[in-house]
């Protein structure tokens, strides 16, 4: 299982590149869905961060229950994803403005 989310990491950046420069409205798509995963990220950590300050439980031990969550972690990973995705884009956009 290690080894495929490896290999998963390293493989779905460059795919989203390519996809975006053979089908230039999914750039639209996967902003969209960083978004959207950036508030169900935000929103999923704050009710979990509320949920222990409210119960008065100790901090440490009980946020990591919010690693149970299977919408957080979906959210988190396409969010790493697109970081890493968005790097790469940004990093061959400025090559290429420097080799003209």
């Amino acid at each position: 299982m290690s080894v495929l989310l490896v290999i998963l990491i390293i493989l779905v950046p460059p795919a989203m590149l390519v996809s975006v420069w053979l089908f230039t409205s999914w750039k639209a798509i996967y902003h969209g869905l960083a978004v959207i995963c950036g508030y169900v990220f935000g929103i999923l950590s704050a009710l979990a961060i509320y949920r222990i300050l409210h119960d008065k439980t100790v901090f440490m031990t009980n946020i990591h229950g919010i690693f149970e969550n299977n919408l957080f972690l979906i959210s988190g990973a396409y969010l790493g994803s697109y970081g890493i995705y968005m790097l790469l884009y940004l990093t061959l956009l400025e090559l290429r403005r420097n080799s003209d």
